[in-house]
């Protein structure tokens, strides 16, 4: 193939008449009257949001809110403009108690503090994790480190031990599986399918938590590039507030965009890269064409193959034990 800067370009029009079709037909295939949305004011949900309208129209689609102490105010303030624009009413479900009681904030905030002993989220301290934002020009892996911002603005670093991250992460993912709790709630109290919002680099790529977000009756855009979802966006009208809104994971207390917490690439740069391995394009062929060199390139291919297979145990379903013979 020839590989290209357009080679990710998609027509928009017959995409969403054929993504609307499936729907159409999923959804009556399931036995199921309509469709649940989580809307986060992010691009994804949006597009997922807009394309439900279209296949079941905008009395067959529920699209909930799903707040949090950690919620930046704009997530819910963009997904308010979102419902708005496709007929569609928000129900708003703050999740704010079931997390205290799971112990979300507690459990996370103790793993920080033994890194970073002067973080207090009482006293205004914030915090993310990030991983390092070099992968073109250093031969880095996957390490994270937390970072901690000071209620005077001063920022603290220091790369997380396993067991504190591991305790980070499993305390943050109890955000994504209440949320998926109360979208089956919804789906349930009305016979409709649960539509999923991960496009294809955060469901191949391993950027989600099993049985919370990646826990869907319907993935509607999961083979789609997340540059391909913005192409959608503007093919259906999503307003552009929304599509110009850097992409965020709104999961940490400290602002934290898709890429210094997981990607580590631009994604109008890794969706090529990603392309181009997915084809068959070598890195000294993709290299001329992104304006990089051979060993760039292939440390982007690296970093693309090492997430996949860290993450192979996401995408499996249950594992059954075999009958005794």
């Amino acid at each position: 193939m020839t590989f290209s800067r357009e080679s990710i370009r998609i027509d928009a029009a017959a995409e969403t008449d054929r993504i609307v079709g499936q729907l159409r037909s999923l959804v009556r295939q399931l036995k199921r009257g309509g469709a649940v949305v989580g809307v986060s004011g992010g691009i994804d949900s949006a597009v997922v949001l807009a394309l439900a309208v279209k296949a079941l129209g905008a009395g067959r689609v529920v699209a909930l809110t799903l707040p949090e102490r950690d919620s930046d105010p704009i997530s819910e303030t963009l997904a308010g403009e979102l419902c708005a624009t496709f007929g569609v009413s928000p129900i708003r479900e703050d999740i704010r108690d079931a997390l205290e009681g799971f112990g979300c904030y507690r459990r996370r905030d103790e793993a920080i503090a033994r890194v970073i002993p002067e973080y207090d989220a009482a006293k205004g301290y914030k915090a993310k994790i990030v991983l390092p934002q070099n992968l073109l020009d250093e031969d880095t892996l996957n390490v994270f480190s937390v970072v901690v911002i000071t209620p005077d603005g001063q920022e603290l670093s220091k790369p997380l031990p396993p067991a504190e991250f591991l305790q980070i992460v499993a305390a943050s993912n109890l955000k994504q599986r209440c949320r998926m709790s109360m979208l089956y709630y919804h789906g349930e109290l009305r016979n409709y399918a649960v539509f999923g919002t991960a496009n294809k680099n955060e469901h191949d790529q391993g950027f989600f938590v099993k049985y919370g977000d990646g826990g869907v009756d319907i993935k509607v855009i999961g083979h789609l590039f997340k540059t391909q979802v913005y192409q959608l966006a503007e093919h259906l009208g999503v307003p552009q507030s929304i599509r110009s809104r850097p992409p965020t994971t709104d999961t940490y207390s400290a602002p934290c965009d898709q890429q210094e917490f997981f990607f580590r690439l631009p994604f109008e740069t890794m969706d090529l890269l990603w392309y181009a391995q997915t084809h068959g394009v070598s890195a000294a062929e993709a290299a001329p064409v992104m304006g990089l060199t051979e060993r760039q390139v292939q440390r982007a291919f690296d970093d693309f193959i090492r997430k996949e297979r860290a993450t192979d145990y996401l995408r499996l379903a249950p594992v059954g034990l075999g009958a005794e013979s």
